[in-house]
């Protein structure tokens, strides 16, 4: 049974002699007034270890060694408890470091300090002080800012399956990203930062993830809080609210604009599955638990922006769904709780598109918010508009095409496909490195655009054409020609 021996630095009672361990748990006995989540330090035969409680009851707690138990013994073993959840330090000092899932340094540098501390389950922002997201905070990906632009305090995440670079477009926006005017060129405003939080990563892509960021992090424009692989499970938990801790102050204490690129979501919540499984609590769908929409809902909701303080906190979070299934419980809550997905295709992929952004299974429910006249350029949403539209002709055409080949078509449905190509070749399709501002996408928009004739495009007012509309090539142009007993 577990007895209480001196404070210990912590100025907490100790209680020793675990009665027993089990993998990465840890039991006690006799241990009263211990509430669920609450943060412990360990002092062992090998070494100083922490611990984050599962379970709790009359007369026994369950913790989970976040170290591991290897090396441990029952006899040789004090537990003090600090009498609340984790705290992690935050402050300005965060940026530029990478850290793993619990803030212990992994670039070689000393522990990051700071004159204050936050819990890592966060505060619970009051709804009425929230402010309506808006402006723009472009990526610098033509697919994401022509066509799902993202609002600075929005939660827009990518919905990917196995295999689909979504690690590379995500570490991609967070070295680019930055808050454009509405000169709309994307460069970074005084005071935008990335807090990068990847979670269940492999060696290998946590190192291409580091190289790809460097540049930003020597810039101390970047926070990275990586939980690799082999970590314990808990610290995977742990991950994005020790990021989102870290996003929160800066944004709402340093008034920063922040955006939180965090992930794989799935991995997330698998570990949260196994968390609730060691807690013995009754699975729900999936076997996942049944908190688990306001377990994610309270990571989603702790971005946005707040009346009257500087800064935002913009979330980006990316998942895989298991065998494509958007109806699997991570994307179907996830998309509950955000507003709109950014959505990869693995059809477009086979063809050659890279980054493969769906933009027919992709929407920004806040882009009206983040786009247009005074955010970004004038034409911006009409286009957006009109090239869905035309997207969708396209599918429709390309449908047909099968069913009757492609000599079959008239001259505006054989126009769509070509846009369509014109499209995934000039507009979404973009290089690792490559990083485009908002006038160069919309450019690109129009000389997709250029192959329809202009009698299709229906959607975009007159002086927009005037200005920007070019055919793509004396056969298009010759198709202006009023068509008989219609009108051009």
């Amino acid at each position: 049974m577990a007895g209480p021996s001196d404070g210990t630095a912590l100025g907490r009672t100790a209680f020793t002699g675990a009665s027993e361990l089990r993998g990465p748990l840890l039991v006690l006995r006799g241990a009263g007034g211990i509430g669920w989540d609450e943060f412990a330090d360990i002092s062992t035969g090998a070494g100083r270890r922490h611990g984050l409680v599962l379970d709790t009851s009359a007369d026994r707690v369950v913790l989970q060694v976040l170290e591991g138990t290897a090396g441990m013994s029952p006899e040789d073993t004090a537990v003090a408890f600090t009498g609340g959840p984790l705290r992690v330090p935050v402050g300005t000092a965060w940026l530029g470091r990478t850290c793993d899932g619990l803030g212990r340094p992994l670039d070689g540098g000393p522990p990051v300090l700071a004159d204050a501390t936050a819990p890592v389950a966060g505060r619970p922002l009051n709804p009425v002080h929230r402010a309506t997201p808006a402006e723009p905070v472009l990526t610098g990906i033509s697919a994401v800012d022509a066509f799902t632009t993202l609002a600075r305090g929005q939660k827009l995440p990518i919905f990917s399956v196995a295999g689909l670079p979504h690690l590379e477009l995500a570490a991609q926006i967070a070295a680019q990203a930055g808050t454009g005017g509405a000169a709309g060129t994307g460069d970074g405003a005084e005071g935008f930062c990335v807090v990068f939080a990847a979670m269940g990563l492999g060696h290998a892509d946590a190192e291409a993830v580091r190289r790809a960021l460097a540049d930003r992090a020597a810039a101390d424009e970047l926070v990275m809080v990586l939980n690799l692989a082999d970590a314990p499970v808990i610290e995977r938990v742990l991950t994005p609210r020790v990021a989102l801790t870290v996003a929160e102050d800066l944004a709402f204490r340093a008034g920063r604009h922040v955006l939180v690129v965090m992930g794989d979501m799935t991995s997330y919540c698998e570990a949260l599955r196994e968390v609730s499984s060691a807690r013995g609590e009754i699975p729900a769908r999936r076997a996942y638990p049944g908190y688990l929409y306001s377990d994610l809902a309270s990571l989603y909701e702790r971005c946005g922006r707040i009346g009257g303080r500087p800064g935002s906190v913009t979330l980006l979070p990316f998942l895989t769904m298991p065998a494509g299934d958007i109806t699997h419980p991570v994307p179907d809550l996830t998309g509950y709780i955000t507003e709109g997905q950014i959505v990869l295709s693995p059809e477009l992929y086979a063809r050659g598109v890279d980054p493969p952004v769906d933009a027919l299974g992709s929407l920004s429910r806040l882009m009206r918010e983040a786009a247009g006249p005074g955010r970004t350029r004038t034409d911006h949403l009409d286009v957006a508009a009109q090239a869905i539209g035309a997207l969708a002709r396209a599918r429709q055409v390309r449908d047909l095409a099968e069913l009757v080949g492609e000599t079959a078509l008239t001259g505006t449905d054989r126009a769509y496909l070509a846009f369509e190509r014109a499209c995934e070749e000039t507009l979404v399709s973009q290089g690792r490195a490559e990083h485009r501002g908002l006038p160069d996408t919309l450019d690109r928009a129009w000389r997709a655009l250029g192959e329809l004739p202009r009698r299709e495009l229906t959607m975009l007012p007159q002086a927009a054409l005037d200005a920007y509309y070019r055919p793509a090539d004396a056969e298009t142009a010759s198709s202006e020609a009023p068509l008989e007993g219609g009108t051009p």
